[in-house]
């Protein structure tokens, strides 16, 4: 896996690079949703809005992983199609997808990285390792991992 660290020096000059910015309240939703599915990963939508290359998230669609289990997921093909609908309805945009890791830590595995189908998409990974809930953001492409800012407000 290649991972590349964003906002770095190219060339002497600094990159900006967009963001993703969640809520404080959705994080402590997700991270309490994440931690009562275990053993098994939790998955879901990011939807909200983009501005300027930054991301808000206005809403987290919870899905039933319908894999039940706690190394991969898969995201419920009904239950995707009414988040989108919904999303599509309030005007949000489909910002990405999020999962738990609840014995690794927040950063794509092998799967993750294959699977990873749209460039245009994010991948929120929270982490449950040790009890303690961090989350980081990832966009994937052609095999190559790039973490990206999360600020949770």
């Amino acid at each position: 896996m290649e991972l590349i660290q964003r906002g770095g020096n190219a060339g002497g000059r600094r990159e900006v690079r967009a963001m993703l910015k969640l809520s404080g309240q959705e994080f402590c939703r997700w991270a309490t949703h994440a931690a009562q599915a275990l053993p098994d990963e939790a998955c879901g939508l990011l939807a909200g809005e983009a501005h300027g290359g930054d991301a808000f998230v206005r809403k987290i669609f919870y899905l039933t992983n319908i894999d039940h289990s706690p190394a991969h997921f898969s995201m419920d093909p009904r239950e995707q199609l009414a988040a989108l609908k919904e999303l599509r309805a309030e005007g949000w945009q489909l910002l990405g997808n999020v999962h738990s890791h609840p014995e690794s830590p927040a950063r794509p595995s092998q799967e993750d990285i294959r699977l990873a189908y749209d460039p245009k998409l994010r991948y929120a990974i929270l982490s449950l390792v040790d009890g303690t809930p961090v989350i980081k953001s990832f966009w994937i492409r052609q095999g190559v991992v790039e973490e990206e800012e999360l600020r949770i407000e």
